[in-house]
C-alpha cells in the first residue's frame, strides 16, 4: 500500500517507534527500521501512506501522535540532521540515536494544550534564536522563561537557559577537548600533565592546557545535508569567469587552475571542497590591560559564491588554541589534529549524502589551498622568519636589504624597474648605480631543497628542550622550521601557500605615510637616525643634520607638511562626508585643534589610502612627491611587501577573499561568546556550538527574522514585476510624504523623459519622427518633444477602441499621462542604495545626494539630487524620477589627472533636462579638492556592499564590494618623467633637536653595506622576537574594522547621524 506513495526522491515517512513518521527514508531503510524498532502502536490511520482519512480540502493535517502541525520546520531540520549523521550506515539505519530522543520528545509535544501551530522544540529554537540575534543576556533569558511559565502555567517549556543550551547542543556538532598530554607525564620533558596547586588535596585535576578541536568533516557534511547550501557548494564550477581578463573568485586564479590540472581526480567532482585557513591572536577580555592571547584557527569554504564564502555564518571555527601566551613557533603542535583530518579527507574522503542528488552518498574530499594571516602569524605558520636581512618570504635569500642605524632597511627596489630605466643609473638613491635583475621566483623544488637543510628541533618552551634559542646555520637562511603543512601531500606544489595580508600591510603603510607627512614624532619615519643614514650614505645633502652652536638642527623636508598645511589637511579630512554605510565618520579622528589625526582603525586607513590621501596632499606638498608619496628612509618590510601584491592577486584571485577583514570581524563574534571571564576558552566553545546549531536551524525559518532573511540596512523591499521598464522605476520612500503641484512645463518635460526612456514604445517614437519628417517640420526634435505625448495618447486610445491586442493596461496608463499632483520625498532607497535630497543632505553627517549617469557614448554626467518625485498614473502605476542639478562636464570645468576627476560645482548645465529615472541613478560622493579651490570637488564613485553585478547565469564584469574594494581610480605615474628635486622645504622651517650634536662613531657605519644576492648576513633567532609595528592589528589590543552594532554578516560602517 505504501509503495505508490513515495515522493519524487523515493522517500517516504517511517512509522517505526524511533522515527514516528518524523524522518523520511527509502523503502528498504523503512523495512529495516520497522524490523528493528517495531511499528507505531497508535498509528491506525495511515495518512502518510495512502489512506484518505481526512477530507481532501483539509489543509491542517495533524501529526497522528502529537497533534503538532505537520508544517513544523523542525521536522525538516531533524530529518536533514539525522539523514546525514555520521552514524548512518549504508542502509540508512541508525546504530545509536539516543542523543535525539529528547529532541523528538520536544518535537512531538504541543507548546500549550490546544496549540497545534507550535511544537515545544520549535518555539524554544526560535526563542533561542531571538536571544542570539538581539544579544540577550543569559539572566534576561532566564527571567523571560520564568515570566512565560507564570503567565502560561501549562506551557511545555524548559526552566532555564542552561537546559535550553543542553538541548540545542544535541543539534550541534560538538568539539573535542585535547589535553597537553594524554598520559600522566609528558613523554618528552616528563613534566606532569596536571597543574600542581599548593594546598589542594581534593577536587578535579586541571590540565596545563586544553586545546578545543572542532572536527571538520561533520561540518562539511552538514553543508551538503540541506538543499539550501548543497547547491551553493557547486557555484565555483558554474560561476567562474569565462573572460581571462576578469577575476571575481579564487577559481579564476592561477593557483586554483594549477591545482586542478595536477589533481584531475580531485577536480572532476565539483563537490570536493577547497578551504582557506586563517589564524590570529586576540584578547577575549574587554579589559585590554590584561595580557592574554587566545588563537582561533578559522576555515572558509571557497566552493561558495564570493558574496557568501567570507560571511561569518559560513566561516568554521576549527581550533581554539588556549592562552594566555601566544603559541609562537610551536603552532604546529596545536595544528596536529587538523592536519591529520585534512590528510584523511584528502587520501580517503568521507561518505556524505548530497541533499540535491536524491541524498545519494558520495565520497567527499577536501584540500587546503592557502592560509591568510598577518605578517607575524605568517612566520609562525610558514616557518620563514619575517625579521632580519632575509625577511621577505617571496624574495627569499635575495631580499634586498641593508643594516642602518638601529634597524634593517629594505632598499634596492630599482631592480624591479626596466633595465633601461634612467633611475638605475641615478646616484641619488644610495650613491650607486643598480644593474641587478629582479629577484627570481623560487620554485617548489627550490623551497624543498632549502627545507632539507633545516635542522629538526623539539617543539615547546621547556628550557631543556625546544625552549632554548639557537643561532640558525648559514644554510638554513630564515627558516625556523619545516611547517607541519608540508605533511599534506599536495602542499609543496602550491605556488601561493601563505597570502600576504593586504589589510595589515595597508594599515602599516598608512600609519608610516601619515606619520611622516604629519610629522608625528611617534610614527614618522623621518627620524634623526634616518637623517644620519642619509649623511653616512652621502646622498640628499640638503636633508643632513647640521650643528648650530650646541644644537643639532634638522632641516624641514619637502615630504612633510608645514604646520599650516598640517591643519589644512586635518580640516580636509574633517570636511569629508561619506555615503550611508560606506565608512566611519573620520572627523571623529581629527584632533580638536586640527593638529593631528589619531585612532585610525584598519578600514579607516583603507579609506584614507584609497580615497583621501591622493586628493588631500596634492596641494600641500611638491607635485612630484604627491604623485609618488615615497621617501627612502621608511622602506621597512611592509613597504617592500607591496611589490609582491600584484603577483599574488594573479595567483590567488580577488584580494577581498584573501585578506583579514572578515576574520578580524569574526574574532569580535567569538569575543561576544565570553560570559565567564574565568573560563574564556570554554565559554567560546560552548557558545559557538550552540550558535552553530541555531544558525543551521534558522535556514528553515521563514516566519521570523534570521541571519539568512534579515533585510539589508538599505533594502528597498519587493517590487511587483512590470512589463514596461519605466514602471519598474520604483523606490522605498523615506521621510514625510508631501503632495506637490507640478507646473505644466515641468510635467511635460518629465512625461516626455519617461516616454523617451521606455524601450517598449520605441516603435511609436520612431513612427512619430517619421511623420514629422513627412510633414517637412523645420525643427523635428523640438516638435517631437512637444507633440509626442498628445500624439501617443490619441494613438493608443484609438487602438484601444478597436480592442487591439497590443494595448495592455500598462500601455494605456502610460499614454494617459500622469496626475497633476506629484508625491515628493526627502529620501528614498533604490536598488539597495540610499539617496537623500541635497537640501536634507547638508544637515547630515553623511553624503547621499551625489548622482551620476552614463551617456550614450559612455561619458559620465555628474550632479546633485534636488527632488525625489513620484508621478502617478492610472491603475495604480507610478514612476519615480530624480530631479537633479547637473554640473557642466566640458574640458574647462571637469579635469582628470592621474585618474582623479575634479569638477566645478558652480556651473550648471541641462536646466531643461533635469530628470532621470530613479533606477538609472548611480551614486557618487564629492570630496573637496584643495589643489583647485573651494568650488572644485573630486568625484568618488561608490561600489556598494551587498550589490553584485552578476547575472543569473553567473557571468559578470565586476566583482567588487563597497567596503572591500579598492578605489575606482589608480594613481598612474610615469617614473621616467619625474624631475629630480631638492627635498628640503623652502619655507625656512628648521627643527631643532634637543640633544647636543655628537659625531656618529665611524665604527657604526663600518657594518653598513649593501648586500649582494650571494653575501647576505645571517641573523640569529633573537631578532625574531620583535613584533610587527602595527600591534593594534593583533586583536588582543582591539579589533579593527569590527562592526559593534550587529554580530552577523552585516558589517557596514554606519554613521551616528544618519536618517
Amino acid at each position: 500500500m505504501a509503495k505508490p506513495h513515495v515522493n519524487d526522491r523515493g522517500f517516504i515517512r517511517c512509522p517505526c517507534n524511533r522515527c514516528i513518521n518524523n524522518a523520511q527514508h527509502q523503502l528498504e531503510v523503512l523495512e529495516t527500521h520497522i524490523h528493528r524498532f517495531g511499528f507505531m502502536s497508535d498509528y491506525n490511520d495511515w495518512i502518510y501512506h495512502g489512506e484518505n482519512v481526512y477530507a481532501a480540502s483539509s489543509s491542517n493535517v495533524l501529526h497522528p501522535n502529537s497533534g503538532v502541525h505537520d508544517r513544523d520546520e523542525m521536522f525538516e531540520v531533524l530529518e536533514d540532521i539525522i539523514s546525514n549523521d555520521a552514524e548512518v550506515d549504508q542502509l540508512g539505519s541508525q546504530s545509536s540515536n539516543v542523543q535525539y530522543d529528547d529532541l523528538f520528545t520536544a518535537l512531538n509535544s504541543e507548546l500549550y494544550p490546544g496549540v497545534s501551530s507550535f511544537s515545544s522544540l520549535n518555539f524554544l529554537v526560535k526563542l533561542m534564536h531571538l536571544k542570539v540575534m538581539n544579544k540577550w543576556t543569559n539572566k534576561s533569558f532566564d527571567e523571560l522563561l520564568k515570566l512565560l511559565k507564570l503567565a502560561f502555567p501549562k506551557m511545555d517549556l524548559v526552566e532555564s537557559h542552561y537546559e535550553a543550551k543542553k538541548l540545542m547542543t544535541k543539534m550541534g556538532l560538538g568539539y573535542q577537548s585535547i589535553h597537553n598530554s594524554m598520559s600522566e607525564t609528558c613523554p618528552v620533558c616528563f613534566e606532569s600533565r596536571w597543574k600542581m596547586q599548593a594546598g589542594r588535596r581534593k577536587g578535579k585535576n586541571v590540565p596545563h592546557k586544553v586545546l578545543r578541536y572542532f572536527p571538520l568533516a561533520p561540518r562539511l557534511k552538514r553543508l551538503f545535508a540541506t538543499s539550501k547550501t548543497a547547491k551553493l557548494m557547486r557555484w565555483h564550477q558554474s560561476g567562474k569567469s569565462t573572460d581571462d581578463n576578469v577575476m571575481r573568485h579564487p577559481v579564476d586564479g592561477r593557483v586554483w587552475k594549477d591545482f586542478d590540472s595536477k589533481h584531475t581526480e580531485f577536480a572532476d567532482d565539483v563537490r570536493n571542497v577547497r578551504l582557506g585557513l586563517a589564524a590570529d591572536g586576540f584578547n577575549p577580555f574587554n579589559n585590554m590591560s590584561i595580557s592574554y592571547s587566545m588563537w582561533p584557527v578559522v576555515l572558509t569554504t571557497y566552493n561558495l559564491p564570493p558574496w557568501l564564502c567570507m560571511k561569518p555564518k559560513y566561516l568554521m571555527l576549527s581550533l581554539l588554541i588556549p592562552g594566555p601566551q601566544s603559541p609562537g613557533k610551536d603552532m604546529d603542535v596545536f595544528l596536529r589534529p587538523l592536519i591529520e583530518e585534512l590528510n584523511e579527507l584528502w587520501e580517503n574522503g568521507i561518505d556524505t549524502r548530497d541533499a540535491i542528488n536524491d541524498r545519494k552518498v558520495f565520497k567527499m574530499r577536501a584540500a587546503l589551498l592557502w592560509t591568510v594571516n598577518d605578517f607575524p602569524a605568517r612566520s609562525s605558520l610558514s616557518g620563514w622568519s619575517g625579521q632580519g636581512y632575509k625577511a621577505c618570504p617571496t624574495c627569499n635569500e635575495n631580499t634586498p636589504s641593508m643594516r642602518v642605524i638601529g634597524k634593517t632597511a629594505y632598499f634596492g627596489h630599482r631592480r624591479f624597474l626596466p633595465s633601461t630605466h634612467r633611475w638605475r643609473s641615478n646616484l641619488d638613491f644610495d650613491g650607486r648605480t643598480d644593474r641587478k635583475r629582479p629577484p627570481r621566483r623560487f620554485s617548489s623544488v627550490d623551497i624543498m631543497d632549502q627545507l632539507r637543510r633545516v635542522k629538526t628541533t623539539i617543539p615547546g618552551k621547556h628550557p631543556n628542550y625546544g625552549g632554548v634559542k639557537r643561532k640558525r646555520g648559514e644554510d638554513e637562511l630564515n627558516w625556523r622550521k619545516k611547517s607541519i603543512f608540508y605533511e599534506l601531500p599536495y602542499w609543496a606544489e602550491i605556488e601561493l601557500k601563505h597570502n600576504l595580508d593586504v589589510m595589515h600591510i595597508e594599515k602599516n603603510i598608512c600609519d608610516s605615510l601619515l606619520g611622516t607627512l604629519m610629522g608625528d614624532p611617534h610614527k614618522s619615519k623621518d627620524t634623526d637616525n634616518a637623517r644620519r643614514d642619509l649623511q653616512n650614505l652621502g646622498i640628499r645633502s640638503e636633508l643632513h643634520l647640521y650643528e648650530d652652536g650646541n644644537k643639532l638642527m634638522k632641516p624641514a623636508a619637502e615630504y612633510t607638511f608645514s604646520e599650516a598645511n598640517r591643519r589644512k589637511f586635518c580640516r580636509f579630512v574633517r570636511s569629508v562626508k561619506f555615503p550611508d554605510g560606506f565608512a566611519a565618520n573620520l572627523w571623529k579622528n581629527v584632533a580638536q585643534n586640527d593638529s593631528r589625526i589619531v585612532g585610525l582603525k584598519s578600514h579607516d586607513c583603507h579609506v584614507i589610502m584609497q580615497r583621501l590621501l591622493p586628493v588631500g596632499c596634492r596641494s600641500l606638498v611638491n607635485k612630484t612627491i604627491s604623485s609618488t608619496i615615497i621617501e627612502l628612509s621608511f622602506f621597512d618590510i611592509m613597504i617592500h611587501l607591496v611589490l609582491h601584491l600584484p603577483e599574488e592577486a594573479i595567483l590567488g584571485g580577488p584580494v577581498f577573499m584573501r585578506w583579514m577583514y572578515p576574520f578580524e570581524r569574526y574574532l569580535k563574534r567569538l569575543k561576544d561568546y565570553v560570559r565567564n571571564a574565568a573560563k574564556p576558552e570554554g565559554s567560546i566553545s560552548e557558545g559557538y556550538v550552540v550558535d552553530e546549531a541555531l544558525t543551521f536551524c534558522s535556514r528553515y525559518f521563514d516566519d521570523i527574522e534570521t541571519r539568512f532573511n534579515r533585510p539589508d540596512r538599505n533594502d528597498d523591499g519587493i517590487h511587483r514585476t512590470r512589463r514596461l521598464f519605466v514602471f519598474e522605476s520604483q523606490c522605498k520612500p523615506m521621510g514625510k510624504q508631501s503632495q506637490v503641484y507640478v507646473e505644466k512645463n515641468m510635467r511635460d518635460r518629465a512625461e516626455f523623459y519617461i516616454l523617451n526612456n521606455s524601450p517598449e514604445i520605441e516603435t511609436y517614437l520612431n513612427q512619430h519622427k517619421q511623420e514629422l519628417q513627412l510633414r517637412g517640420c523645420l525643427n523635428p526634435d523640438k516638435a517631437h518633444r512637444n507633440e509626442f505625448a498628445d500624439w501617443f495618447f490619441e494613438k493608443i486610445y484609438a487602438m484601444n477602441r478597436v480592442h487591439a491586442p497590443e494595448v495592455t493596461h500598462e500601455l494605456l496608463s502610460l499614454a494617459s499621462k500622469s496626475n497633476v499632483f506629484v508625491s515628493s520625498y526627502p529620501a528614498c532607497i533604490v536598488n539597495g542604495v540610499r539617496f537623500v535630497t541635497h537640501a536634507r543632505d547638508v544637515r547630515l553627517k553623511t553624503q547621499n545626494s551625489g548622482v551620476s549617469v552614463p551617456g550614450t557614448e559612455n561619458e559620465m554626467f555628474y550632479g546633485q539630487l534636488q527632488e525625489i518625485l513620484e508621478f502617478s498614473y492610472l491603475n495604480d502605476f507610478s514612476v519615480v524620477l530624480f530631479k537633479c542639478k547637473w554640473f557642466r562636464c566640458d574640458s574647462r570645468r571637469m579635469v582628470t589627472e592621474n585618474n582623479i576627476t575634479s569638477i566645478n560645482i558652480t556651473s550648471e548645465s541641462y536646466k531643461d533636462d533635469q530628470f532621470i529615472l530613479a533606477s538609472q541613478a548611480q551614486q557618487v560622493f564629492y570630496v573637496e579638492d584643495p589643489s583647485r579651490g573651494p568650488n572644485w570637488r573630486v568625484v568618488q564613485h561608490v561600489n556598494h556592499r551587498s550589490i553584485w553585478d552578476i547575472t543569473e547565469d553567473g557571468m559578470s564584469d565586476i566583482d567588487l564590494l563597497q567596503d572591500n574594494s579598492s578605489s575606482n581610480f589608480t594613481l598612474f605615474v610615469d617614473l621616467g618623467n619625474l624631475p629630480q628635486i631638492n627635498l628640503q622645504r623652502n619655507d625656512g622651517d628648521v627643527i631643532p633637536i634637543v640633544q647636543p650634536f655628537t659625531a656618529v662613531s665611524q665604527h657604526v657605519y663600518e657594518t653598513v653595506s649593501f648586500l649582494n644576492d650571494d653575501d647576505e648576513e645571517d641573523v640569529s633567532e633573537e631578532d625574531d622576537e620583535i613584533v610587527e609595528e602595527s600591534a593594534d592589528e593583533e586583536t588582543d589590543e582591539g579589533n579593527d574594522a569590527v562592526d559593534t552594532e550587529e554580530d552577523d554578516d552585516d558589517h557596514s560602517y554606519h554613521t551616528s547621524d544618519s536618517d
